[in-house]
Protein backbone atom coordinates (compact mmCIF):
# COMPACT_ATOMS: atom_id res chain seq x y z
CA UNK A 1 0.00 0.00 0.00
CA UNK A 2 2.88 2.68 0.65
CA UNK A 3 4.68 1.41 -2.54
CA UNK A 4 1.15 2.27 -4.24
CA UNK A 5 0.47 5.88 -2.53
CA UNK A 6 4.48 6.80 -3.57
CA UNK A 7 3.88 5.70 -7.37
CA UNK A 8 0.46 7.46 -7.43
CA UNK A 9 2.37 10.29 -6.12
CA UNK A 10 5.41 10.63 -8.26
CA UNK A 11 2.68 10.68 -11.37
CA UNK A 12 1.00 13.76 -9.76
CA UNK A 13 4.33 15.00 -9.45
CA UNK A 14 5.20 14.39 -13.00
CA UNK A 15 2.14 16.61 -13.52
CA UNK A 16 3.11 19.21 -10.86
CA UNK A 17 6.60 19.64 -13.18
CA UNK A 18 4.20 20.76 -16.69
CA UNK A 19 2.43 23.21 -13.99
CA UNK A 20 5.69 24.50 -12.52
CA UNK A 21 7.38 25.24 -16.07
CA UNK A 22 3.85 26.54 -17.62
CA UNK A 23 2.32 28.62 -14.89
CA UNK A 24 2.08 32.20 -16.21
CA UNK A 25 3.37 31.23 -19.43
CA UNK A 26 1.17 31.05 -23.06
CA UNK A 27 1.54 27.40 -22.85
CA UNK A 28 -1.70 25.43 -21.86
CA UNK A 29 -1.60 22.80 -19.21
CA UNK A 30 -3.53 20.61 -20.93
CA UNK A 31 -0.97 20.49 -24.17
CA UNK A 32 1.35 17.09 -24.71
CA UNK A 33 5.01 17.62 -22.62
CA UNK A 34 7.15 18.32 -24.85
CA UNK A 35 11.58 18.72 -25.07
CA UNK A 36 11.95 22.58 -24.19
CA UNK A 37 15.22 22.67 -25.74
CA UNK A 38 13.90 20.63 -29.33
CA UNK A 39 10.43 20.64 -29.04
CA UNK A 40 10.37 17.21 -30.26
CA UNK A 41 6.65 15.65 -28.61
CA UNK A 42 7.35 12.97 -25.77
CA UNK A 43 6.62 9.46 -25.84
CA UNK A 44 4.67 7.82 -23.14
CA UNK A 45 7.85 5.98 -22.03
CA UNK A 46 9.69 9.03 -21.82
CA UNK A 47 7.29 10.14 -19.02
CA UNK A 48 7.59 7.32 -16.46
CA UNK A 49 8.11 9.13 -13.23
CA UNK A 50 11.67 8.92 -12.07
CA UNK A 51 12.27 5.65 -14.08
CA UNK A 52 12.74 7.17 -17.75
CA UNK A 53 15.07 10.38 -16.16
CA UNK A 54 17.08 7.30 -14.78
CA UNK A 55 16.95 5.31 -17.89
CA UNK A 56 17.73 8.33 -20.56
CA UNK A 57 20.62 9.37 -17.96
CA UNK A 58 19.01 12.49 -17.62
CA UNK A 59 18.99 13.31 -21.13
CA UNK A 60 16.37 14.07 -24.43
CA UNK A 61 15.99 10.67 -26.23
CA UNK A 62 16.06 13.06 -29.60
CA UNK A 63 18.53 16.25 -28.88
CA UNK A 64 20.59 14.59 -25.97
CA UNK A 65 20.37 17.55 -24.67
CA UNK A 66 20.59 17.45 -20.13
CA UNK A 67 17.36 17.63 -19.00
CA UNK A 68 16.47 19.81 -15.56
CA UNK A 69 17.34 18.13 -12.19
CA UNK A 70 13.65 19.61 -11.21
CA UNK A 71 11.84 16.53 -13.10
CA UNK A 72 13.24 13.79 -11.07
CA UNK A 73 13.20 16.25 -7.72
CA UNK A 74 9.38 17.07 -7.86
CA UNK A 75 8.33 13.74 -8.88
CA UNK A 76 10.32 12.26 -5.63
CA UNK A 77 9.59 14.57 -3.35
CA UNK A 78 5.70 14.55 -4.60
CA UNK A 79 6.02 10.55 -3.67
CA UNK A 80 7.47 11.16 -0.41
CA UNK A 81 4.48 14.36 1.02
CA UNK A 82 2.15 12.05 -0.40
CA UNK A 83 3.38 8.80 1.40
CA UNK A 84 3.69 10.95 4.83
CA UNK A 85 0.21 12.41 4.45
CA UNK A 86 -1.15 8.96 4.17
CA UNK A 87 0.56 7.63 7.19
CA UNK A 88 -0.90 11.02 8.66
CA UNK A 89 -4.10 11.02 7.95
CA UNK A 90 -4.52 7.51 9.03
CA UNK A 91 -3.37 8.41 12.59
CA UNK A 92 -5.02 11.59 12.89
CA UNK A 93 -8.19 11.65 10.59
CA UNK A 94 -9.16 7.46 10.60
CA UNK A 95 -13.24 8.78 10.74
CA UNK A 96 -12.31 11.29 8.32
CA UNK A 97 -9.58 10.22 5.98
CA UNK A 98 -11.30 9.45 2.81
CA UNK A 99 -12.13 13.27 2.97
CA UNK A 100 -8.66 14.76 4.70
CA UNK A 101 -6.43 12.91 2.51
CA UNK A 102 -7.44 14.29 -0.75
CA UNK A 103 -7.22 17.19 0.72
CA UNK A 104 -3.68 16.79 2.58
CA UNK A 105 -2.66 15.40 -1.50
CA UNK A 106 -4.03 18.89 -2.96
CA UNK A 107 -2.39 21.57 0.10
CA UNK A 108 0.90 19.35 -0.01
CA UNK A 109 0.90 19.56 -4.25
CA UNK A 110 0.26 23.21 -3.64
CA UNK A 111 3.37 23.96 -1.68
CA UNK A 112 5.74 22.09 -3.74
CA UNK A 113 4.56 23.64 -6.96
CA UNK A 114 5.01 27.47 -4.79
CA UNK A 115 8.55 26.28 -3.48
CA UNK A 116 10.07 25.14 -6.78
CA UNK A 117 8.64 28.30 -9.06
CA UNK A 118 9.94 30.59 -5.89
CA UNK A 119 13.46 28.87 -6.24
CA UNK A 120 13.01 29.48 -10.62
CA UNK A 121 11.98 33.17 -10.23
CA UNK A 122 12.06 34.26 -6.97
CA UNK A 123 8.32 35.03 -6.58
CA UNK A 124 5.38 33.43 -5.17
CA UNK A 125 2.05 33.94 -8.04
CA UNK A 126 -0.71 35.26 -5.75
CA UNK A 127 -3.14 32.57 -7.89
CA UNK A 128 -1.01 30.10 -5.86
CA UNK A 129 -0.72 31.87 -2.71
CA UNK A 130 -4.28 32.35 -2.41
CA UNK A 131 -5.38 29.35 -3.25
CA UNK A 132 -3.48 27.89 -0.51
CA UNK A 133 -4.76 30.24 2.14
CA UNK A 134 -8.03 29.03 1.02
CA UNK A 135 -7.57 25.82 1.40
CA UNK A 136 -5.95 26.67 4.79
CA UNK A 137 -8.79 28.14 6.30
CA UNK A 138 -10.79 25.28 5.47
CA UNK A 139 -8.85 23.23 7.56
CA UNK A 140 -9.97 23.84 11.21
CA UNK A 141 -13.49 24.89 9.88
CA UNK A 142 -13.92 21.52 8.23
CA UNK A 143 -10.97 19.18 9.50
CA UNK A 144 -10.80 20.11 13.00
CA UNK A 145 -8.01 17.84 14.70
CA UNK A 146 -8.93 16.48 17.87
CA UNK A 147 -8.00 18.29 20.84
CA UNK A 148 -7.78 21.53 18.78
CA UNK A 149 -9.74 25.03 19.60
CA UNK A 150 -11.14 26.11 16.45
CA UNK A 151 -11.07 29.99 17.92
CA UNK A 152 -7.05 29.17 18.35
CA UNK A 153 -7.05 27.79 14.91
CA UNK A 154 -8.55 30.62 13.30
CA UNK A 155 -6.79 33.38 14.80
CA UNK A 156 -3.61 31.87 14.11
CA UNK A 157 -3.25 32.94 11.19
CA UNK A 158 -3.68 36.52 11.29
CA UNK A 159 -1.24 36.36 14.88
CA UNK A 160 1.55 34.99 12.16
CA UNK A 161 0.96 36.72 9.48
CA UNK A 162 0.63 40.03 10.60
CA UNK A 163 4.13 40.85 11.79
CA UNK A 164 5.45 39.32 8.70
CA UNK A 165 3.48 42.09 6.78
CA UNK A 166 4.95 44.71 8.98
CA UNK A 167 8.45 43.34 8.74
CA UNK A 168 7.37 43.52 4.75
CA UNK A 169 6.22 47.18 4.36
CA UNK A 170 8.84 48.65 7.16
CA UNK A 171 11.44 47.23 5.25
CA UNK A 172 9.25 47.78 1.86
CA UNK A 173 10.13 44.53 0.49
CA UNK A 174 13.84 44.81 1.66
CA UNK A 175 13.69 42.26 4.57
CA UNK A 176 10.55 39.52 3.16
CA UNK A 177 8.26 39.43 0.64
CA UNK A 178 4.18 40.61 0.29
CA UNK A 179 4.37 36.68 -0.86
CA UNK A 180 5.86 35.34 1.95
CA UNK A 181 3.39 36.98 4.42
CA UNK A 182 0.58 35.88 2.32
CA UNK A 183 2.02 32.49 2.74
CA UNK A 184 2.68 32.77 6.53
CA UNK A 185 -1.57 33.25 6.75
CA UNK A 186 -2.06 30.15 5.47
CA UNK A 187 0.36 28.15 7.23
CA UNK A 188 -1.12 30.00 10.34
CA UNK A 189 -4.67 28.87 9.73
CA UNK A 190 -3.39 25.47 7.89
CA UNK A 191 -1.54 23.94 11.60
CA UNK A 192 -3.02 26.08 14.03
CA UNK A 193 -1.25 28.00 16.57
CA UNK A 194 1.02 25.64 18.20
CA UNK A 195 2.51 23.94 15.39
CA UNK A 196 2.20 27.10 13.23
CA UNK A 197 4.42 28.55 15.54
CA UNK A 198 6.85 25.65 15.75
CA UNK A 199 7.21 25.94 12.09
CA UNK A 200 8.55 29.57 11.92
CA UNK A 201 10.70 28.77 14.36
CA UNK A 202 12.14 26.39 12.73
CA UNK A 203 12.34 28.11 9.37
CA UNK A 204 14.03 30.90 10.44
CA UNK A 205 16.69 28.39 12.31
CA UNK A 206 16.89 26.36 8.36
CA UNK A 207 17.11 29.67 6.76
CA UNK A 208 19.98 30.93 9.14
CA UNK A 209 21.94 28.14 8.69
CA UNK A 210 21.95 27.85 4.94
CA UNK A 211 22.37 31.67 4.66
CA UNK A 212 25.49 31.21 6.81
CA UNK A 213 27.04 28.05 5.19
CA UNK A 214 26.00 29.76 1.77
CA UNK A 215 28.33 33.01 3.29
CA UNK A 216 31.23 30.84 4.13
CA UNK A 217 31.90 29.13 0.51
CA UNK A 218 34.90 29.95 -1.09
CA UNK A 219 33.66 31.26 -4.37
CA UNK A 220 31.87 34.50 -2.28
CA UNK A 221 29.05 34.42 -5.31
CA UNK A 222 26.64 35.17 -2.17
CA UNK A 223 26.70 38.28 -0.15
CA UNK A 224 24.67 39.33 2.65
CA UNK A 225 22.86 41.64 0.01
CA UNK A 226 22.27 38.49 -1.74
CA UNK A 227 18.26 37.42 -2.34
CA UNK A 228 17.27 33.95 -1.21
CA UNK A 229 13.40 32.97 -1.70
CA UNK A 230 12.55 32.35 1.91
CA UNK A 231 9.21 30.34 0.79
CA UNK A 232 11.01 27.06 0.82
CA UNK A 233 11.91 27.13 4.28
CA UNK A 234 8.66 28.47 5.38
CA UNK A 235 7.18 24.99 3.75
CA UNK A 236 10.57 22.74 5.29
CA UNK A 237 9.08 24.13 8.81
CA UNK A 238 5.50 23.48 7.94
CA UNK A 239 6.40 20.05 6.57
CA UNK A 240 8.28 19.65 10.04
CA UNK A 241 5.62 20.82 12.29
CA UNK A 242 2.83 19.28 10.52
CA UNK A 243 4.32 15.22 10.03
CA UNK A 244 6.59 15.21 13.44
CA UNK A 245 4.99 14.40 16.80
CA UNK A 246 4.46 18.01 18.10
CA UNK A 247 4.99 16.45 21.71
CA UNK A 248 8.73 15.37 20.32
CA UNK A 249 9.45 18.79 18.87
CA UNK A 250 8.44 20.28 22.15
CA UNK A 251 11.18 18.03 23.63
CA UNK A 252 13.93 18.74 21.48
CA UNK A 253 13.10 22.50 21.95
CA UNK A 254 13.19 22.21 25.95
CA UNK A 255 9.58 22.30 26.51
CA UNK A 256 8.06 19.44 27.97
CA UNK A 257 10.04 16.57 29.53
Amino acid sequence: MFLSVFVFGTIIGSFLNVVIFRYNTNFSLGGRSICLYCGKILRWYELVPLISFLVLKGRCATCRSRLSLQYPSVEFMAGTLFLFSFIYAKNNMIEAIFYFLPYLWVVMSLILVIVVYDLRHKIIPDGLVFFFILLSLLRPVIFLLPGENITLALLSGPVFALPFMALFFFSRGRWIGLGDAKLVLGIGWFLGMVSAGLALLFSFWIGAVVAIFLLLLKDRKFTMESEIPFAPFLVLGLIIALFVPTSYLLRVLGFSG
